[in-house]
């Protein structure tokens, strides 16, 4: 499980970096420009007066990657490789993946061009297409390898982990960057940071590849459902059409954050924007010591209210957020600190347990309908954080010019400290309604689907709003002797009666 997780510091290295980086080094500032820095695309707002060329290239990218999740997703599926099903795609994609993050920043044209557009467009698009061969088979794994409540857990905690750990690899540059710019230049003292961390992210990518044998752990037989009717399927699923709807609430209003960040460091805390790093570094620490007591937690009090919990949490966070220029003693370098502190648990809890919920899921559709169809779960997952992501950046650019007026012919998006309380403000919407919808899933249904016996799983359709058969959907109080009892609080633990026994 801890090779597996290896994988995931890879991947997140290189989709930290097109995360980070893209823009920056592709939309200067003019203080960027006074260090040095090249414009290779036209600047400004010169699409329809509020989208910049980037910004259009990113959207269609965007929606190309939503297309392509459910096909890999169901080729996967359907693999009938004798090596595994996963395995093979995620060793076929590490090497271009890692090697195409570089080339996005080789743009052939030392100027504005033309030529540079379609360059973008070109390897953003091979960017996602190769992030999508890998990820998605990969986070398949998850419930594949995870046998037990315990092992999901631990992949998921193990994973976020390693995840956090590759996206603050990737704001390295910041860094070094600066240490090269003096003998190789603006352009190149980025190019060589990304080499360095897409060789580190492609060995750590192909290490599980290699060093695991899927079918020594994993032994499903291929899905024979085509691409359409296994998407249909896997969204008549009422547990978990309710589960995609709270993650996209959870996408939005994180994603407001993390792009607002710099924002309200600047602007509302009237810091320099250096301290993001800091603020963003010192919060993921901190969520990373909460890690370990997450899964005496699930065992305790299980994941959806622990989940709950997690959304209500970071609304809190955003709360304070929203009144950082109202309450005096909140506006500096404290505020910051007391909304790290305040994130840093639901950070924690949101990073774990959604994983898993989804691994519950794909095993409990899989039971009840003999196709094993997790790769199209995760797929419909990823694909409810793309938009989410996506729609939160057409919500913040929005809303955080509110009272200003912008400067179409630059980069730089001149926020005010309305707009950005609107923004806060905002975000916990999403976030109380993100808990809202999560409180509609029951969890109780699935796990007890799960605690059956391989042979007593029924054979009917999948548990969705269609029929499900009277015993997935009994309370475990009238569950049949050979049926293990799940209690709603504590899904996954025995109760003291069944030790005893």
């Amino acid at each position: 499980m801890i090779i597996f997780a290896i994988g995931q510091l890879g991947w997140s290295m290189l989709s930290g970096i097109i995360n980070a980086w893209l823009v920056t080094f592709y939309l200067p500032t003019q203080g960027d420009i006074d260090l040095g820095a090249t414009q290779f695309i036209k600047p400004g707002l010169v699409i329809l007066g509020f989208l910049t060329i980037l910004g259009l290239i990113t959207a269609l990218s965007r929606i190309f990657d939503a297309v392509t999740d459910p096909l890999i997703a169901n080729l996967s599926d359907r693999s009938t490789n004798k090596r595994g099903r996963r395995i093979p795609f995620m060793q076929w994609a590490a090497i271009p993946l890692s090697a195409v993050t570089v080339l996005l920043f080789c743009a052939p044209v030392n100027a504005i061009s033309g030529i540079n557009v379609a360059w973008i467009s070109v390897f953003i698009i091979l960017f996602y297409l190769f992030m999508t061969m890998y990820c998605t088979p990969y986070n398949a794994l998850i419930s594949e390898f995870g046998k037990t409540q315990e092992d999901r857990m631990f992949i998921s905690t193990a994973i976020s982990l390693t995840f956090f750990a590759g996206t603050l690899l990737a704001y390295t540059p910041f860094v070094f960057a600066g240490m090269l710019r003096g003998a190789v230049g603006f352009s190149w003292s980025y190019r060589i940071c990304f080499i360095v961390l897409a060789v580190i992210a492609c060995v750590a990518m192909l290490l599980p590849t290699f060093l695991l044998k899927e079918k020594e752990f994993v032994d499903t037989a291929p899905s024979n459902v085509d691409m359409f009717k296994s998407l249909a399927s896997t969204f008549k699923n009422k547990e978990f059409r309710v589960f995609v709807g709270s993650d996209l609430m959870y996408w939005v209003g994180l994603t407001l954050f993390q792009t607002g960040l710099p924002f309200f460091v600047k602007v509302s805390m009237g810091l320099d924007e250096s301290y993001t790093m800091y603020f963003m570094g010192g919060m993921t620490v901190l969520s990373a010591v909460f890690y370990p007591f997450v899964t005496g937690f699930v065992r305790k009090f299980g994941k959806k209210k622990l989940t709950i919990a997690g959304f209500l949490g970071l609304a809190l966070a955003y709360v304070i957020t929203a009144l950082i220029k109202v309450v005096p003693f909140l506006q500096g370098f404290a505020g910051g600190v007391i909304i790290c502190v305040i994130a840093a648990f639901p950070m924690a809890l949101l990073g774990i347990i959604p994983q898993s919920i989804v691994a519950d899921v794909a095993e409990a559709e899989g039971k009840v309908t003999g196709e094993n169809r997790e790769g199209m779960f995760f797929a419909a997952r990823t694909f409810a954080m793309k938009w989410g992501q996506s729609l939160a950046m057409l919500i913040f650019t929005s809303l955080a010019i509110i009272g200003t007026t912008q400067n179409t012919e630059s980069n730089d998006i001149t926020a005010s400290s309305l707009g950005l309380m609107i923004v806060a403000i905002v975000a916990v919407a999403f976030c109380v309604v993100g808990a809202g919808i999560l409180m509609m899933y029951n969890e109780k249904k699935v796990m007890s689907i799960i605690a059956k016996p391989e042979e007593l799983a029924p054979e009917a359709a999948p548990a969705s709003d269609a029929e499900t058969p009277a015993e997935d959907a009994a309370p475990a109080e009238e569950m049949t002797e050979v049926e293990a009892p799940v209690s709603e609080e504590s899904p996954s633990e025995e109760s003291e009666g069944d030790k005893e026994e």
